[in-house]
C-alpha cells in the first residue's frame, strides 16, 4: 500500500503557541510591529504578525530591511564562483581583487568571517551616515584594517562581506545588485526581495528605552557596503529563501554546496555565546537541535531567519525596531514549538537498491583497540560507522572509485577508509587515517600499530 503524503497542516494549538510567542515578543520587546512565516515540508504553513496598530497587521507582502541576513545571499554569489571554476576558496583575495590592501585574506576567510578584519569601518557609525562618506574599499577598510592576523580567530566583520560584494562585481562586470537580481532572485521568485524599499514596506523606528515613545530612524543606502546588509524582504520571500537553503536549485546552487555553507567552518568568537559560523550562514546548537541561519539588523530594523534540517522546519521573524526584539532568539522559538509540537514524521524506510557485496563485506561490528564499533550500508549507498556504546565518533562515507571510502563528516570528514585485504582476497582490517579496526579486539591476525602482546588476553593470577 502506498503510503499517504504528509499533511503539513499546524494542529490549532501549535498555531496558538506561535501567535502567543510572536505576541510576547511585540509586547515585551516594544516593537511597533513584527511579522512572522514558518515553513515547513517546502511550505509556508503559518503566518502571523503583531502591531500597535488598531485594526492593522502587516502580512507576508510587507517588506522590512533585513540587515545581515543580506550576507547569505552574497556568500551563494561567491559559492557559484566558485561551482563555475573562476575562483578556489583557498585564492587570496588579491588574485581577483588586486589593490584593497587586505589582499593576503583567502576567499573562504571573509566567507566565515576568520581574516583579521575589522568588524566596523573607520569614522563614523556607517549605518547611520551617507554612503557617500565611503566611496570606495579604502574608506570601507581604513588605513588599519586588521585587527587579527588572517586565519587566527572568527570576528565579525562587515567590511569582509563588503570585499565579497566587489570581488563578485569584479569577476562577473557587473553590480552586485544587478548579479544579485539576474542569478538568485529571479530564478528563485524573490520578487519582494530589493536593495531599496518598494510599497508596501513598514518604517523604522528607534523606541526609547525608558519611556513608551518613539522616533523614526534614517534610512541610509549603504552604496558600497550593500553586500554586508542592504536588502530589504518580506517573510514571504525568505520563507522561499529558507527552502532553498536547504533544498538547493539547480538554476542557483546545488544542495550540496548549500550544506557546505551550513557547515560549521570556525569555532565561535572568543568571549561570544555558543555560535560558529559556517560560510554565510550562521550555525548553532540549541538544546541538541543543530540550525542554520542568520540574524540582522539595521537602524529601525531587526530580523532572523533560522531553519533545522533534522526537522524540516525554518521560521522568519522581522520587526521594525532598532532593538528588543531578538529575532534570532524568537525565530529560533518558532523552530522549536512546531518540531516539539509537531516532531517530523521519518520518511519509510526502504531497502537499499542495488547491490554491493563489497561493502555488506564491511558491515557489522569492528573494534579500535577495545572500543566496539559497527558498520552499517544504508539505503543511499553510503557506509555509516558509529559506536555501539552511548559514546564515540560517528561518522558517514561515501563511496569512491578506486574502492575506498571519504569520510563527510565529524572528527572523519575528509579521512580516507580502505578495507585491506588478505592474500586470499578477504577483508582483513579497515584502515581509517592509520587507525586499524579488527574483527576482534586487539586482532593478533591482523597489523595492530604497536603489536599485540603473544600472550593474549588473560586474568589476574
Amino acid at each position: 500500500m502506498a503510503a499517504e503524503s504528509e499533511d503539513h497542516r499546524l494542529l490549532p494549538s501549535t498555531r496558538r503557541a506561535l501567535t502567543h510567542r510572536i505576541a510576547l515578543a511585540q509586547s515585551e520587546g516594544r516593537a511597533p510591529s513584527v511579522v512572522a512565516a514558518v515553513v515547513r515540508g517546502g511550505e509556508v504553513v503559518w503566518e502571523g504578525s503583531r502591531t500597535c496598530v488598531q485594526g492593522h497587521g502587516p502580512d507576508g507582502n510587507v517588506q522590512y530591511r533585513i540587515g545581515s541576513i543580506t550576507k547569505t545571499f552574497t556568500a551563494v554569489l561567491v559559492m557559484r564562483l566558485r561551482d563555475e571554476g573562476l575562483l578556489e576558496l583557498g585564492d587570496r583575495l588579491e588574485k581577483h581583487l588586486p589593490g584593497t590592501g587586505a589582499g593576503e585574506v583567502t576567499v573562504r576567510q571573509l566567507l566565515a568571517h576568520t581574516g583579521g578584519l575589522a568588524a566596523e569601518t573607520p569614522g563614523e557609525w556607517w549605518e547611520r551616515t551617507p554612503a557617500g562618506l565611503r566611496p570606495a574599499i579604502g574608506d570601507v577598510l581604513g588605513e588599519a584594517p586588521f585587527r587579527f592576523e588572517p586565519g587566527l580567530r572568527h570576528h565579525y566583520s562587515n567590511p569582509g562581506y563588503t570585499l565579497l560584494g566587489s570581488l563578485v562585481e569584479a569577476l562577473r562586470g557587473k553590480s552586485w545588485e544587478e548579479v544579485l537580481r539576474a542569478e538568485v532572485l529571479e530564478p528563485l521568485g524573490l520578487d519582494r526581495t530589493t536593495v531599496g524599499p518598494q510599497s508596501p514596506h513598514a518604517g523604522g523606528w528607534a523606541v526609547h528605552p525608558w519611556a513608551d515613545v518613539m522616533m523614526p530612524e534614517p534610512v541610509e543606502d549603504l552604496g558600497i557596503m550593500a553586500s554586508a546588509g542592504q536588502l530589504w524582504s518580506t517573510t514571504t520571500d525568505l520563507a522561499r529563501f529558507a527552502v532553498f537553503l536547504v533544498r538547493g536549485d539547480a538554476r542557483v546552487l546545488s544542495a550540496e554546496s548549500l550544506r557546505e555553507m551550513r557547515t560549521p567552518a570556525v569555532a565561535p568568537e572568543p568571549g561570544a555565546t555558543a555560535n560558529g559560523y559556517g560560510l554565510g550562514l550562521q550555525v548553532l546548537d540549541h538544546g541538541g537541535r543543530a540550525l542554520a541561519g542568520h540574524g540582522g539588523s539595521l537602524p529601525g530594523f531587526v530580523a532572523g531567519l533560522w531553519l533545522s534540517e533534522a526537522d524540516d522546519v525554518a521560521a522568519v521573524v522581522l520587526a521594525n525596531c532598532t532593538s528588543g526584539v531578538p529575532a534570532t532568539t524568537v525565530a529560533v522559538d518558532l523552530v522549536g514549538i512546531v518540531a516539539e509540537a509537531e516532531p517530523r514524521i521519518p520518511e519509510p524506510w526502504r531497502p537499499f537498491l542495488g547491490s554491493d557485496p563489497v561493502a555488506l563485506e564491511l558491515c557489522g561490528p569492528w573494534y579500535w583497540g577495545t572500543a566496539a564499533q559497527v558498520v552499517r550500508l544504508t539505503s543511499d549507498g553510503l557506509l555509516e560507522l558509529g559506536p555501539m556504546g552511548p559514546t564515540g565518533r560517528t561518522a558517514r562515507f561515501r563511496p569512491e572509485q578506486d574502492g575506498s571510502w571519504t569520510g563527510l563528516n565529524g572528527y572523519y570528514a575528509g579521512e580516507t577508509l580502505r578495507a585491506v585485504r588478505r592474500a586470499d582476497g578477504s577483508v582483513s582490517h579497515l584502515d581509517l587515517g592509520s587507525f586499524v579496526f579488527t574483527r576482534e579486539p586487539y586482532d593478533a591476525g591482523a597489523p595492530v600499530p604497536g603489536g599485540v602482546d603473544p600472550q593474549g588476553w588473560r586474568g589476574i593470577g
